[in-house]
């Protein structure tokens, strides 16, 4: 069994700790997130198998660092054998979905616009999601603007001192001037919000791939590195050859025997 070098088992620890501590993360952002959303049983039915996903890989890839770890301390091959082979399979597993997620890419703007075309036109009111959706985007409506709405516009389309996005005065016929008393215009948002979401959702795909892609290259490296600590251990030890040799055996008894001989 050939002796591995230091600075390459250095660097093959020093990515797999990388990759545990990851895992690690990973792991516990997974557990917040689901005891966060347990409570509404809807949510939690509908990230479930999100949530399942991120258990079972981070689970295995820190089992896996932990084995991989121990392999190269101990210089164990079957240890390290099973690190490589589950790594691998773990990124080709990755490979495809960000394969995966790029051909569905382009599906998503439609999706989501008869997702939220829906929700507002089988909903009575203005829903939790879609007030979020016009507080944080500075928008109103989803498709025509506050026309959507007809005569129930919704507070949350009312413009503030912070508001960045352009405004205009809501029609005097809406449910926004029941209460008011003067004749002062309201400043409502004038865009719509599917926009400004259907480009939040393509980033936050965008550096979710990007993620994605960086674990790959780091899985890809621990493996590199464990291929060629395994290639270290496989290799033979030069032996240096014993070489009998009838003239140095003779050579050592010739003194005695010259010595004998003048005495």
């Amino acid at each position: 069994m050939g002796k591995v070098n230091v600075c390459l088992k250095r660097s093959y620890i020093m990515v797999i700790s990388v990759i545990a501590t990851l895992s690690a993360l990973m792991l516990a952002v997974t557990l917040f997130t689901h005891g966060r959303f347990s409570r509404v049983d809807d949510e939690t039915e509908t990230m479930l198998p999100g949530l399942q996903l991120m258990y079972s890989i981070s689970i295995i890839t820190l089992i896996l660092a932990i084995i991989g770890v121990y392999g190269a301390c101990k210089e164990k091959k079957w240890a390290l054998i099973m690190f490589a082979v589950g790594m691998i399979l773990g990124t080709l597993f990755l490979i495809a979905s960000d394969i995966q997620a790029l051909a569905q890419r382009p599906k998503v703007a439609e999706h989501l616009k008869m997702h939220y075309m829906m929700l507002q036109n089988n909903a009575s009111g203005i829903t939790d999601d879609l007030r979020d959706v016009h507080i944080k985007f500075q928008c109103c409506g989803l498709d025509q603007g506050y026309l959507d709405w007809g005569y129930d516009i919704p507070e949350s389309c009312l413009c503030t001192e912070e508001s960045t996005n352009p405004c205009v005065a809501a029609p005097r016929n809406s449910s926004l001037f029941e209460h008011m008393i003067d004749d002062q215009p309201i400043m409502i948002y004038k865009e719509s919000c599917l926009p400004y979401f259907i480009v939040h959702v393509m980033r936050v795909i965008d550096a979710t791939i990007g993620i994605i892609l960086g674990v790959i290259l780091l899985w890809i490296s621990s493996v590199v590195l464990c291929i060629f600590i395994l290639c270290r251990l496989s290799k033979k030890e030069d032996v240096p050859v014993v070489v009998y040799s009838s003239e140095a055996k003779a050579g050592n008894y010739t003194a005695l025997t010259d010595t004998a001989e003048h005495t």
